[in-house]
């Protein structure tokens, strides 16, 4: 009772200082401490249930020590929780999660937010962080949550400002259909479903029902590849894996590829050390142990890349492997059961009073596109040589093959790590996506679509956001902005209302701690929901065992990283990664 009474106060002091000063001011050691004071008062405040749902697939015991299809039994006491279909939870009190009505709802227009706060003049570069890391952050989203294809037939229609070149005229976006089987105390107040699983489960390349997992699955427990090693492509035809195949590019298939050989690889190692191990029960086991590593992977090298300040490296890799360190934690195991001293992956599995789901607000930070460059320049990590230079509208779904053949994947991956990712600002979102046509012909307004999301969905504008995490709301828009330009733009867009501001807007527009390629606003939901997929997931707390995983399997995610994963599958490029300490920064050049 003591700890927890020091630990709330700790909470509310932690965030009193951080408002006043801000956590990223502080020394590194003292700067940790502040976050976990400010995770603790999160967690205490910032989880709100939407309600489960029974679970769709039936018990198996094989669900014991493996995750099922759609992410059900998960939580053995809640078998819902979590899986495909659940709702998305919140990040802040439903009764702020009502959906502006008409007019307000397409004010200020999101086509003139898209055309006169977004665009793209030049890349605004995210120092130290290469293409691959907007690469990888699709590639995870498309396993963490999606809405899928549970749209309206009754669009939004969008004004079009009267210089706009868009037509039609007005701009159309189909709505999110709400949950049909919730009915909330205030119809204003709805919810949503997601059609992936809440789970870190690698649903991405494993798929999200039986039938798609099956239709995957090669011989002896593998993954079907083709004779180059490729996902085969009548596959690719035949499923949409991803949940958003519109979507897709070289970048994505290329980490699906490489994670498809890594599967097959951890099964080839579980047949010479665990023979006696059936064809599901190998299956199963390495899609623990490649589901887990990819967490691994976005824990201790993407956010450190995308967040590189000295703090928030440290607290990242105390995350995985608490404060003792990675170094004794591989020595003697865990010391404690406590998440802080030695790590969250196998410790006690804890929702926080509140049913695991991720949440709307999670999925509204992580609209990051401004990481994508719009232009991209393939070598030869032969000897550097130039290949050709290529929009992203060049890379997309209906090219992927065609480039996958043109340049190899030891080229593409190579050309990615040396391409640089673009910072999450104003005025750096891809041109390439603010006019993109679908597979089915639609024409869409990627920018456009963000902001309408969050509003449609009910997520607070910036301020109020920010309020409900606890944190300082700008009262002008230089203070929200050091970029005066910005400020004025900001200024005429928004009518003069700074409580009008979307929270994307005022995300991308407010300034960043030392090292961030987004913003410090963004960072609130992760301090809480980066912990929250690990720490809720029995996979990476009760049963992160050898018992589960095999001891083989613990001392493959014990020992991989990002650059032995492409190494292993691409030999060539040793040179490329020597000496780099984090594959999501700039590769090495290997010219002659």
């Amino acid at each position: 009772m003591k700890i927890r009474i020091l630990s709330r106060t700790w909470a509310g002091l932690a965030g009193l200082l951080d408002r006043r000063f801000g956590w990223h001011r502080f020394p590194t050691a003292f700067g940790i401490a502040l976050l976990v004071g400010i995770r603790t008062q999160l967690r205490a405040k910032n989880l709100h249930d939407t309600g489960l749902k029974p679970a769709a697939e039936g018990w198996d015991p094989r669900w014991e020590k493996a995750r099922s299809p759609d992410g059900s039994w998960n939580d053995l006491r809640e078998p819902g929780m979590g899986a495909r279909g659940a709702r998305f939870g919140r990040n802040v009190p439903l009764e702020q999660t009502h959906p502006q009505t008409l007019p307000a709802m397409l004010e200020p227009s999101p086509r003139l937010i898209s055309t006169r706060l977004m665009t793209r003049d030049r890349l605004i570069v995210a120092p130290g962080a290469n293409a691959l890391v907007a690469a990888w952050l699709q590639f995870e989203v498309h396993d963490w949550f999606s809405h899928g294809k549970n749209l309206t037939d009754n669009p939004w229609q969008l004004p079009v400002p009267s210089n706009d070149t868009w037509q039609p005229d007005p701009m159309q976006i189909r709505r999110t259909r709400p949950d049909p089987d919730y009915h909330p105390p205030s119809p204003s107040a709805p919810t949503y479903i997601t059609d992936d699983s809440h789970w870190w489960d690698g649903s991405q390349i494993y798929g999200n029902d039986r039938q798609s997992i099956e239709a995957r699955r090669g011989p002896d427990g593998t993954l079907r590849v083709d004779e180059h090693q490729l996902i085969p492509e009548e596959l690719e035809r035949q499923l949409d894996l991803t949940g958003v195949a519109g979507n897709a590019w070289l970048g994505l298939a290329a980490l699906h590829i490489l994670f498809t050989r890594e599967h097959n690889a951890i099964v080839a190692m579980l047949h010479k050390r665990h023979p006696e191990l059936s064809e599901d029960q190998t299956f199963d086991t390495a899609r623990l142990i490649n589901a887990a590593l990819m967490a691994k992977i976005h824990t201790v090298e993407w956010t450190p890349a995308v967040i590189s300040h000295p703090t928030t490296q440290r607290a990242m890799k105390i995350n995985w492997w608490g404060i003792v360190g990675e170094r004794a934690t591989r020595r003697f195991g865990r010391l404690a059961a406590n998440e802080f001293i030695s790590g969250i992956p196998g410790s006690p599995a804890e929702h926080h009073g509140v049913p695991y789901s991720l949440t709307e607000e999670f999925t509204a930070v992580y609209r990051m596109h401004p990481l994508l460059p719009d232009d991209y320049t393939f070598r030869s990590a032969a000897d550097n040589s130039f290949l050709d230079r290529l929009r992203l509208t060049d890379l997309d779904v209906s090219h992927t093959r065609q480039r996958l053949e043109q340049f190899g994947m030891t080229n593409t991956l190579y050309s990615l790590g040396r391409e640089a990712a673009g910072l999450v600002c104003l005025h750096n979102y891809p041109q390439s996506l603010q006019h993109i046509t679908r597979p089915d012909g639609e024409v869409i307004d990627l920018a456009a679509i963000d902001v309408l999301r969050n509003r449609e969905r009910g997520v607070p504008r910036y301020n109020e956001f920010r309020r409900l995490l606890h944190m300082k709301a700008p009262k002008t828009f230089e203070e929200l902005t050091p970029n005066p330009v910005w400020a004025q733009e900001l200024r005429e867009v928004y009518d003069g209302d700074i409580e009008k501001v979307d929270l994307m807007v005022g995300s991308y527009a407010e300034p960043l701690p030392q090292g961030f390629a987004f913003s410090d606003t963004a960072f609130r939901i992760f301090i809480l929901m980066a912990s929250r997929r690990l720490r809720s997931d029995r996979f990476f707390t009760d049963s992160y065992k050898p018992e589960t995983y095999t001891e083989e399997g613990l001392d493959w995610l014990a020992d991989n990283t990002f650059s032995s994963v492409v190494v292993r599958h691409f030999p060539e490029l040793s040179p490329a990664l020597k000496g780099v300490g984090n594959a999501f920064g700039t590769w090495n050049s290997v010219a002659c």
